[in-house]
């Protein structure tokens, strides 16, 4: 018997078979979850090439999480297939090329305001379109977002952080909101893990240079099956009293000073 066995997941940010989207979406189904993918743009037919690489190739559905009216079509699409969903994952994260890169004056308002609707204000955007299909979930749904731990400033890393910021304190209000209906709402923070998403951030070499050593479990960058596994966790019946938490899954290297 599977952690979520009889279980309907969406699950977003899937592209390439090293995304973490990807881990947690093929533990998901080899613990007995129904699962269906997201993807948009130029990476949907990528999304659909690497849906064939899990065990059970789900459909991908596409998905903008700056467009309502795409949520609202992919709400329609999962109430006509499933009628309810027990939880989704957030896993979508993008910030324009000036909103990286170590100088935190460089971006103008546009772009900053791009990374904070797309790695933030979409958690909303989400929750609140498929919030009639989470409802109906049986015992309760579960949002799970992936996120980057945004306690400190981080080299390079820039408005993304101040946008994983928002992520972080929209989390704690959607719990609030909606703990009254039965729906949890919760972060992993991952560790770096080498992902087509980490390449593109410039000075990712350095947190992969310091974190095995600082961290007192040690930390593996090309290992994502830990994230994979606090995600599974989540998405289940075993954290039913649990909203509006940050599950650190980094080898406790936010626990350690220098």
């Amino acid at each position: 018997m599977g952690l979520l066995d009889g279980k309907r997941i969406l699950v977003t940010g899937v592209l390439t078979a090293d995304s973490l989207a990807f881990g947690a979406a093929k533990l998901a189904e080899e613990e007995g979850a129904e699962i269906l993918l997201t993807g948009f743009g130029r990476g949907l037919s990528i999304t659909k090439r690497t849906a064939c690489r899990l065990p059970v190739e789900p459909d991908v559905l596409e998905l903008d999480a700056s467009s309502p009216t795409d949520a609202e079509a992919v709400a329609k699409e999962l109430a006509r297939r499933w009628g309810s969903l027990d939880g989704f994952v957030h896993a979508i994260g993008f910030a324009p090329e000036s909103c990286l890169g170590g100088d935190i004056l460089r971006a103008d308002w546009p772009d900053v305001a791009t990374a904070l609707q797309v790695n933030a204000f979409s958690l909303k955007l989400l929750a609140n379109a498929f919030l009639p299909l989470l409802e109906k979930a049986p015992g309760g749904a579960a949002i799970v977002g992936l996120d980057f731990d945004a306690t400190v400033a981080w080299p390079a890393y820039d408005w993304m952080g101040v946008a994983k910021a928002a992520f972080e304190s929209l989390t704690r209000y959607l719990a609030r909101d909606l703990g009254r209906r039965g729906i949890r709402v919760n972060l992993v923070a991952a560790g770096p893990v080498r992902t087509m998403a980490a390449k593109s951030i410039p000075g990712f070499s350095t947190f992969e240079d310091v974190w095995d050593g600082r961290a007192p479990l040690g930390w593996d960058v090309h290992d994502p099956s830990a994230v994979s596994k606090a995600v599974v966790a989540l998405l289940s019946d075993w954290f039913p009293k649990t909203t509006g938490e940050i599950l650190h899954v980094d080898g406790g290297f936010h626990s350690t000073g220098a």
